[in-house]
């Protein structure tokens, strides 16, 4: 029987974080390449430290895309997301690129040729989440945690709060009591500040952020409110600390309240069935619980490298579905098509907008008028209700 009375924790790392550059430089490929043709193939990686960024992958597109412009795209990421001091500057860091050709093997079991259709980019599972316990049908703690990080963003992106630096993360803990969250029982910020601030001030220049995202009455007691417990961040980012793409791959997803099938997002192109069936599998569950047939639902799909139909296709909705699982399962797999290429179609996911995701969650963000983030739709709420005759 699971527990209905327990503490849960995430956390969230802000886009400045070493990964998180990482993930927003190798998304930011993805899209240049995407922009100038959507059937582009890529696979970009980072690796950035002191005052240096590595680029490499695998690629298919247009030739105007080249090591001159992975450079010049590396450093805008880095200038956008706030980098200009000693250690990691988007002007003064060496960028080298060593981005070459997609595989022949590769592409041969991905193309659709003759009768067979578009095969998966790589084998592997990947599951799908959503609950009822925010509105965004996302785990409340993981939600938070995301908030308190973007709203600091915000602010120091527009001027309003000078004092923080481009990297923080945060961890949010709440008690949830018959299943449900009811109060934050810790709360931890760290972030990189200017090096005149005292701790203290920091700590008071984080503390409205943390109580305006949580709900009224569910701040944590004072002696558990952590904000640099170390006394002191200036230097972050690269300079302090080594970054990689795809190393926060629990913070990209549902914070731990749900099983992840360990491939990541960033960098990967929407053949890739490591985000783009990540991305339906969060599609079908949220709409499941949009229409009020569970509280809760997990998906899962499995699938092989070049081959176009999934493997397997798994739905459990922890006890709290309204109608038949087993039923639930095959509207779900008519409702939508889910080999690569159908996945990609419905959600319309060749297109640049992926660099947005590379930081605070792929999932709880409202759907965008240009396609940013269509796997968050409900659309299918009022289908899969008139399925079950609800």
């Amino acid at each position: 029987m699971a527990l209905s009375d327990f503490l849960f924790t995430s956390e969230s790392v802000s886009e400045g974080h070493p990964d998180k550059v990482c993930d927003r430089i190798s998304d930011a490929i993805v899209d240049a390449f995407l922009a100038e043709d959507p059937h582009s193939r890529v696979a970009a990686e980072t690796l950035c430290t002191t005052n240096f960024i590595v680029l490499a992958g695998e690629v298919r597109g247009p030739d105007s895309l080249n090591h001159e412009r992975f450079r010049d795209i590396a450093r805008q990421a880095v200038r956008e997301i706030g980098y200009e001091q000693h250690g990691f500057h988007w002007k003064d860091a060496e960028v080298s690129s060593h981005i070459h050709s997609q595989s022949s093997d590769i592409a041969q079991g991905v193309d659709a040729v003759g009768n067979k259709d578009e095969g998966a980019g790589d084998q592997g599972i990947m599951f799908g989440y959503a609950v009822d316990e925010t509105p965004e049908l996302m785990p409340a703690p993981i939600l938070y945690a995301h908030r308190i990080l973007q709203r600091m963003a915000a602010d120091r992106h527009a001027g309003v709060e000078r004092g923080f630096g481009p990297d923080s993360k945060s961890q949010v803990t709440l008690r949830y009591v018959d299943g449900k969250p009811v109060g934050a029982t810790s709360v931890v910020v760290s972030t990189q500040h200017d090096p005149n601030l005292s701790q203290d001030e920091v700590r008071e220049k984080v503390r409205p952020y943390v109580e305006s995202t949580l709900p009224a009455g569910w701040m944590c007691p004072e002696e558990e409110f952590y904000v640099n417990p170390t006394g002191r961040f200036v230097i972050g980012g690269p300079d302090g600390d080594a970054g990689l793409t795809g190393r926060k791959i629990i913070v990209d997803t549902y914070g731990g309240a749900a099983p992840h099938g360990g491939g990541a997002f960033s960098g990967k192109d929407p053949t890739k069935v490591d985000r783009s069936a990540a991305y339906a599998a969060r599609y079908l569950a949220k709409n499941v619980v949009a229409a009020g047939l569970a509280h809760k639902c997990t998906i899962q799909l499995s699938y092989a490298i070049g081959v176009s139909k999934p493997l397997s296709f798994y739905v459990n909705c922890d006890g709290t579905a309204q109608v038949d699982e087993a039923k639930l399962a095959e509207v779900l797999q008519d409702a939508m098509n889910l080999s690569p290429r159908g996945i990609r179609e419905h959600l319309q996911l060749n297109r640049p907008i992926y660099a947005r995701t590379a930081a605070y969650g792929h999932f709880g963000r409202a759907p965008e008028d240009d396609g940013g983030f269509s796997w968050e739709r409900t659309d299918l709420a009022d289908a899969l209700k008139s399925a079950f005759g609800a």
